[in-house]
């Protein structure tokens, strides 16, 4: 009896050790935003007739912000049919020069206060980056405590608040954008994801990058090359196309996926199918010349082949397709490295981190005027390609 007494005061005592959520509040009182799009400082539709009627407050017009909450909370209707044509959430957009109190004043539009623990994506356009820097935009974002630092970021061209648009009835597009991602085991166009917390050490480096960038057409989004944005600005300053992006995940061993599309003459296509990626990228330094060679290797098969005169594959020659296809990949990632130091004159693949880890004084040295560097120095490439197998073929 003794026993069970000490066992029964233990078990009481334990229970003052547990927690609980003093705070918490009921999710139906809640607004969820899982997207929040920021474009160029412009009032909304329904801002402008709010402000016709003498709803205003003083502000200057920074920024759009678009939030899109989600569930949209139950509301009795007539018919099954108007419960199937409603969309799982809403879109609220207001305008103005602080994000906090934009997120303020739509609690004075909804009846539930929003709440972003569960914010999944965060799309800037370029043309809001081209005006204000990155660090003013994201400023708020950064320091809120109720933002995770895992949401994803993204750049659009175009339109920020119609990435949140979908015309898929059960879609939820901030969802969607975030579930792209995870065809990065498919082609290396889809770049490794920026989160906060990622995009805060970039900022506060003043170390160009890249974001992963959205286009939109007829309420479909698309992954689409990688916008950059300038270290010492802090701004955007242009967009890499697909082939461009893919390459320098490639160069920054973040891509292993893909495929080399050659053209042997007549119009007749070979498209090779990369299994594996690998890549090595050397500073060199002499004196006052920095320099990089970038040694990329590739195994991958042949998987398809358009050619009246030789369908088969078994008819391809090996070392003649693989030589195509290194100088197909020559093109592609010479290309790239062009458009970086001479048009861009910046580095967002990732050379001056393997400098400063080979070269740390060095690195110290040019750190400040990096993407100046980079842009003068000598970049070189080898390439070492296997084709593994031709794919499956029948022959008469």
């Amino acid at each position: 009896m003794a026993r069970c007494i000490r066992m029964l005061l233990l078990s009481c005592l334990m229970t003052l050790l547990l927690t609980s959520c003093w705070s918490s509040q009921e999710i139906e009182n809640l607004a969820l935003y899982s997207g929040l799009a920021l474009d160029v400082g412009e009032p909304a539709p329904i801002e402008k007739e709010f402000e016709a009627k003498g709803a205003t407050y003083p502000k200057q017009n920074k920024v759009m912000a678009t939030v899109q909450i989600v569930p949209v909370k139950t509301i009795g209707t007539n018919s099954q049919k108007q419960q199937d044509q409603k969309k799982p959430y809403i879109n609220i957009s207001g305008s103005g020069d602080s994000i906090l109190e934009i997120f303020r004043q739509f609690s004075i539009r909804l009846d539930q206060p929003i709440i972003g623990h569960h914010l999944k994506v965060i799309v800037v356009s370029a043309e809001l980056l081209k005006q204000q820097p990155i660090g003013n935009v994201m400023d708020f974002l950064l320091r809120d405590n109720d933002i995770r630092p895992s949401t994803m970021v993204f750049v659009s061209q175009g339109s920020a608040k119609a990435t949140m648009e979908s015309n898929i009835a059960s879609e939820v597009p901030s969802f969607h954008i975030m579930g792209m991602l995870r065809n990065r085991s498919r082609t290396s166009k889809v770049l490794k994801p920026v989160t906060l917390s990622r995009l805060d050490s970039l900022i506060y480096s003043e170390r160009s990058f890249m974001l992963q960038n959205l286009v939109t057409g007829g309420e479909e989004v698309e992954l689409s090359g990688a916008g950059i944005i300038k270290g010492s600005s802090g701004k955007w300053i242009g967009t890499l196309n697909q082939t461009d992006t893919q390459c320098l995940a490639w160069i920054r061993n973040e891509g292993t996926a893909g495929t080399i599309k050659v053209n042997e003459g007549n119009n007749n296509v070979i498209t090779y199918e990369l299994e594996d990626m690998k890549s090595k990228v050397t500073p060199k330094v002499d004196g006052d010349d920095i320099s990089f060679h970038v040694e990329l290797s590739t195994e991958g098969r042949i998987i398809e082949v358009w050619n009246d005169q030789a369908p088969s594959s078994s008819h391809l020659n090996e070392e003649e397709v693989s030589q195509l296809i290194k100088k197909q990949l020559k093109d592609m990632t010479e290309e790239s490295i062009r458009k970086l130091q001479k048009k861009y004159q910046t580095d967002v693949a990732g050379f001056g981190n393997r400098l400063a880890i080979k070269y740390p004084s060095v690195w110290r040295k040019v750190k400040d005027r990096w993407d100046e560097v980079f842009s003068d120095s000598e970049v070189t490439f080898s390439y070492e390609l296997q084709i593994t197998d031709f794919g499956s073929f029948i022959e008469d």
